[in-house]
């Protein structure tokens, strides 16, 4: 009897539509990318080749590509070092608390379910100057003399900016431990007490080495997100003062459609890539570690 399964052509002939999609949708455009890259293109008229100068000026002469990559540098420190550790403990807390965790959850949650524009805007008007709700609470109670415009001072501006992307990804974050703490079976943690593991030692030595894939993934997430950030950044600052709170997504978006450098911006946009894998690969080598079954 003729088994289809077992002809590797046919196997071929099934998986190739599959793989063509892929290849034009995702490899293609990198390839389009490269290309248009090494011109001086504008979107419209005449195209001229250029070769690496557009990738040249980008890494050895743009200053605004290496403030904006620093940018999402600062953004990814403070997500991995500060907001996920919170959002680990702020879990840990809820799994422990008797009344009130059904409750405390959701409202944990919220800023992840609220559109980004909607919690941007919502952002800038707590930091406005004028009627915002920070600088009116440091008037309440008596420290109005350090009232400023938060998102257009270039000492406040990018941390203002930051807090907001903490904020929004917090109900992420506290979405991915909880889930992972709550499937670790019981019995490991009641086995752990029964030998003397309690407290502090039962999450340094059993807990936490379980939730290794799990804290892996959401780090390696938060990554990413840190360096596509684009949607906050253009409501809040655009960018501004000056460059103080540029992105590599909005830098991009920038030179594309509002200095119209296409060339020059899909040369950005190659190294774009480059640095968002590399990135990841990086912090995949560094915090991989094998867990073993359960």
């Amino acid at each position: 009897m003729y088994r289809p399964f077992s002809d590797g052509r046919a196997i071929a002939l099934m998986v190739l539509p599959g793989v063509a999609f892929v290849f034009f949708a995702m490899f293609a455009p990198v390839f389009l990318s490269v290309y248009y890259g090494m011109t001086d293109w504008s979107g419209m008229g005449e195209m001229n080749r250029v070769g690496l100068a557009n990738f040249r000026e980008i890494l050895f002469e743009d200053a605004t590509f290496w403030r904006s990559l620093l940018n999402a540098l600062w953004l990814a420190i403070v997500t991995i070092f500060f907001q996920n550790p919170l959002a680990l403990l702020v879990c840990i807390m809820l799994l422990h608390s008797k009344k009130g965790e059904r409750a405390f959850r959701t409202i944990y949650f919220i800023p992840a379910i609220i559109s980004v524009v909607v919690t941007t805007r919502l952002w800038v008007h707590v930091f406005n100057p004028t009627y915002g709700l920070l600088n009116r609470f440091l008037s309440l109670i008596g420290l109005g003399a350090f009232k400023i415009d938060w998102l257009s001072n270039t000492r406040t501006a990018l941390w203002s900016v930051i807090l907001i992307v903490i904020w929004q990804g917090f109900g992420w974050a506290i979405l991915f431990y909880y889930s992972g703490l709550v499937g670790i079976p019981r019995e490991l943690q009641e086995a752990a007490r029964i030998d003397g593991a309690s407290g502090l030692k039962l999450y340094t030595r059993v807990i936490l080495p379980l939730m290794t894939p799990v804290i892996r993934s959401t780090v390696i997430i938060a990554l990413i997100s840190c360096l596509k950030q684009m949607e906050t950044v253009y409501l809040s600052t655009n960018g501004g003062p000056g460059d103080t709170t540029q992105f590599l997504a909005n830098y991009l978006y920038m030179k594309v459609f509002v200095y119209g450098q296409y060339g020059y911006g899909c040369a950005l946009s190659v190294i774009f890539v480059v640095v968002c894998v590399a990135g990841t690969l990086l912090l995949n080598a560094v915090t991989r570690r094998d867990v073993g079954e359960f």
